[in-house]
């Protein structure tokens, strides 16, 4: 079954939502303008509750059904946050706020469930209830995991939750999702070695911590390839070295700042653990001092078989068979939906954003092409879960 008539009407409509989104990037929790506009649709469209502030800045929509007697409650979940990127696309929507861009998608997100919200409001075709969850700060904040803190799947009684991400380099049109892990572990660390300052001209009379945090460095490499199982997946990336301001000092302290990410348990566990004994062993034998800061972030995303199942099953009515994998390869990117995936069975999905570039680049931009798809999806995803007749 294609895109819904009535939603293709509306394909101007969303697009203007998102390019105004576009325009107003805001990060993590500071999502206050986009919240409140997220909220004044969802009222104008008439849905039965709106709560604004859940999990700080998110807001929560319910859309009752013309029928009730099934008492299924589905979630569909969108994220609203920017990213803190100067753009460059030089789109005349481009971001009006300096260093800040939604170089991710989540305005496209946030309008394809709009949508979605707009159209079931009007026709409530379905016997249950529908949650619609516009979730800040999941760009490094954990607003996933802050609206389930804030006991948002009691609340409303939500028994299954879905999300949907833009994937450039996928055709538009096109869906993708697999079940088990889809999205990595995503963890930090950072590593601060501590030796004896000294004139660059008398190393002998300090403790190079220059030396030792390259040395560290260069042996973190060699955790994933001399460590860990090879059939399972893991990447240990430092992404910044600091230490020292001129050419003639050696510092008394160098900092590293990294990222751990696996897709198992068991790999996550095993590389947090090579991590702080790498760091501490090296410095320590070049008589310095490493102390190492690990912290966990987001968990694996796992999608749930039958959730899955069905997730396919509704990308094939939207999209044709041909244009929906099932089992795409899983990559190494965090996402915090794990945290409402872990809290509820249910399914993260791709949709194709067309030969774009890649997230998290400056010159990325949400395929507006791609509205219609999205929003049949979210309603189909409601209409067949719970069907009215």
């Amino acid at each position: 079954m294609p895109v819904i008539n009535r939603i293709a009407e509306f394909h101007d409509e969303v697009t203007a939502w998102r390019r105004d989104l576009h325009e107003n990037p805001e990060l993590l929790y500071d999502v206050h303008r986009t919240a409140a506009i997220v909220a004044e649709k969802l009222k104008a469209f008439g849905c039965d509750e709106v709560v604004p502030g859940i999990g700080k800045t998110g807001v929560v929509g319910v859309i009752r059904g013309r029928k009730n007697g099934s008492k299924r409650v589905i979630g569909l979940r969108a994220d609203m946050d920017a990213l803190p990127i100067e753009e460059i696309t030089g789109a005349p929507y481009a971001s009006k706020v300096p260093g800040k861009m939604h170089a991710c998608g989540h305005d496209g997100h946030t309008a394809m469930l709009l949508g979605a919200a707009k159209y079931l409001a009007e026709t409530r075709n379905f016997d249950g209830t529908a949650i619609v969850i516009f979730q800040p700060a999941e760009e490094g904040g954990a607003g996933g995991k802050a609206m389930v803190d804030d006991g948002m799947m009691e609340r409303w009684g939500v028994q299954e939750v879905y999300g949907m991400h833009n994937a450039p380099g996928m055709p538009v049109g096109t869906f993708g999702t697999r079940t088990g892990a889809l999205l990595a572990a995503a963890d930090f660390f950072t590593v601060e070695v501590e030796g004896k300052g000294s004139h660059a001209a008398e190393p002998h009379k300090g403790v190079d911590t220059l030396v030792a945090a390259a040395n560290i460095l260069l042996a973190l490499q060699s955790i994933v390839a001399r460590n860990l199982d090879p059939l399972k997946s893991g990447v240990v990336t430092v992404g910044a070295f600091n230490g020292g301001h001129a050419h003639n000092v050696i510092p008394q302290t160098v900092k590293m700042l990294g990222t751990v990410r696996t897709l198992v348990p068991e790999a996550r566990d095993l590389l947090e653990k090579r991590v702080v004994e790498t760091a501490q062993g090296i410095a320590s034998a070049y008589g310095a001092v490493a102390k190492v800061d690990y912290q966990r972030n987001y968990p694996v995303t796992v999608n749930h078989p039958k959730e899955t199942d069905f997730a396919v099953k509704v990308a094939r009515e939207v999209a044709g068979a041909d244009k929906v994998e099932p089992n795409v390869t899983p990559i190494m990117g965090g996402e915090d939906f794990s945290f409402m995936l872990e809290a509820r069975p249910g399914n993260m999905i791709w949709i194709g954003n067309g030969d774009t570039a890649a997230c998290h680049h400056p010159a990325y931009d949400f395929n507006d092409a791609a509205i219609p798809h999205g929003v049949t999806y979210w309603v189909r995803l409601i209409e067949t879960g719970m069907p009215a007749g």
